[in-house]
């Protein structure tokens, strides 16, 4: 899937934004970030936030973010971004990213996977 530069700086632009919304304690602009169908799951901002917390720290607080490149999985752009958390550890997140009618991107979905290295 050939995309847009403009695409892929307002797809970076977002997951950034929650990555620095987490960082701030600011649950409100980090659900904003979601998706719809996201919002709908989780309900409300703490919610979502809770869950973040508990099961991806490595986004939740990472140390350290690194922009990869921009994917097709399940028909989606998904971006890559490496991450590193607060023990050092580097994971891979796979955000996929999904356009909505006004043509604003929102965060569908994150995976992780962990890459097998540590700072030393």
């Amino acid at each position: 899937m050939e995309m847009a530069e403009v695409d892929r700086r307002a797809i970076r632009q977002v997951i950034g934004q929650q990555i620095a919304a987490f960082q701030q304690n600011d649950a409100i602009a980090a659900f904003s970030q979601a998706a719809p169908g996201i919002q709908q799951q989780f309900g409300s901002a703490d919610n979502f936030v809770a869950m973040v917390e508990a099961a991806y720290p490595s986004v939740y607080r990472p140390r350290s973010v690194v922009f990869e490149n921009v994917l097709t999985v399940e028909d989606l752009p998904a971006q890559q971004v490496m991450l590193m958390d607060q023990a050092g550890q580097l994971i891979r997140a796979t955000y996929l990213m999904q356009q909505q009618r006004t043509g604003e991107w929102k965060i569908a979905g994150c995976y992780l996977t962990p890459m097998g290295l540590k700072e030393g």
